[in-house]
């Protein structure tokens, strides 16, 4: 069935990360894991390789491939167990750099997608705040254009990258009394002045580092606005469909990640002279598990393939994080049983990965907002449109 939207030239991309992961990643993991910081070299070397690029315009040293690549790039990632890794690789390429190539002009995309692309500098992007959660609309970080600069004042919280990015994508009303409809997005060096970050400590993806940072009377040059004043709401949300099924993807590549290692287990421990994997109530679980994973990964590739058309994916792409990332916990947690105790030790992975696939239902919108979106889709007949 994936060979519907897998070609051979998708194959043998995915031998080559695979074997690039396991060469230069995999043996830092653990580092990274207990130091929650990421050396500088491996952004380096992943820009070398193109895998910043792989869907990015030419021009400023991508690759311009098919969707179906970024979905490679995001199963593989999950599948070192390093959730944390994982999200600060896709958190700068596929929310920091988005917004610069879908809203940066000419100069934008070369001082910032371009070093992006090439591993020169890392992103992230600002938009929750510690009032507002998953309410965008709510936000209060506000942008008073002054002269040639906007003046930024505020917060925001729960951000990847924060602490050693280099530079900050970053959401702010330029119109508060606009609502939703009054807000931009700006793009900020890291070592502009009036710009604070504390690390934050986390339950799990605890190689990644997480942020709150603070805004105090930031100076951002005009020419740093990305598109249009007053549409920052409306960009966020059509960008939405894309991170949404990301975390959809990485939900079922870490399931069936779950599934093949309590698997190989099952099938090497022995109880009462034969292995786990013959006891009919362990198998019966096991197969539920599976079928569960798999319906939820051709659902998510089914989205890949529409949004890789160009399609306006908001519904379906929030569907893929809601049910995919509910789906994970539950395939995670049961996958650790199947080890019984050594499922709880930390040598075992099952530990790490239950930790880490927590986030799920909770970053990038949780699932309680994301029903009360499908219901004003399916219920209410709203329907959102794209900004660009």
């Amino acid at each position: 069935m994936n060979s519907m939207y897998f070609t051979e030239e998708h194959n043998l991309f995915r031998k080559s990360l695979q074997d690039f992961l396991k060469k230069e990643v995999v043996p830092h993991i653990d580092e990274w894991e207990r130091t929650g910081t990421i050396d500088r070299f491996i952004w380096k070397k992943f820009g070398e390789m193109g895998f910043f690029g792989i869907n990015y315009p030419e021009a400023y040293g991508g690759l311009n491939l098919d969707l179906f690549y970024t979905v490679i790039l995001q199963e593989e990632l999950q599948k070192i167990n390093s959730g944390g890794f994982a999200a600060a690789i896709w958190a700068h390429v596929y929310l920091a750099m988005t917004h610069l190539n879908a809203e940066g002009d000419e100069n934008i995309k070369q001082h910032y997608l371009a070093p992006s692309i090439s591993g020169e500098k890392i992103g992230c992007l600002c938009i929750t705040e510690p009032s507002g959660g998953s309410d965008v609309a709510g936000m209060r970080t506000t942008a008073v254009k002054e002269g040639d600069y906007y003046v930024v004042n505020g917060s925001k919280t729960f951000i990847t990258n924060g602490i050693y990015s280099d530079y900050l994508v970053v959401a702010a009303k330029t119109n508060p009394e606009l609502g939703n409809k009054g807000l931009s997005i700006f793009v900020v060096d890291r070592d502009t002045e009036g710009i604070s970050a504390t690390k934050l400590d986390k339950l799990g993806w605890r190689a990644s580092d997480t942020a709150e940072i603070a805004f105090d009377n930031v100076k951002i040059p005009t020419d740093n606005l990305l598109g249009v004043e007053n549409q920052g709401f409306a960009y966020i949300m059509q960008h939405f469909s894309l991170e949404r099924l990301v975390m959809g993807i990485n939900a079922h590549a870490r399931a069936e990640y779950a599934l093949e290692y309590a698997l190989n287990y099952m099938s090497e421990r022995t109880t009462f002279g034969k292995p786990l994997n013959k006891y009919q109530a362990l198998r019966h679980k096991f197969v539920d598990l599976y079928s569960d994973m798999e319906i939820c990964k051709q659902f998510n590739y089914s989205v890949a393939y529409r949004l890789n058309q160009g399609k306006y994916v908001v519904k379906e792409a929030t569907m893929a994080k809601l049910k995919s990332t509910k789906m994970a916990d539950e395939v995670v947690y049961e996958c650790l049983q199947f080890l019984g105790g050594y499922g709880y030790m930390e040598d075992y992975p099952l530990a790490r990965l239950l930790r880490d696939s927590r986030l799920g239902p909770i970053g990038g919108g949780t699932s309680e907002i994301l029903r009360e979106i499908l219901s004003k889709v399916i219920i209410d007949k709203k329907e959102y449109k794209p900004a660009t």
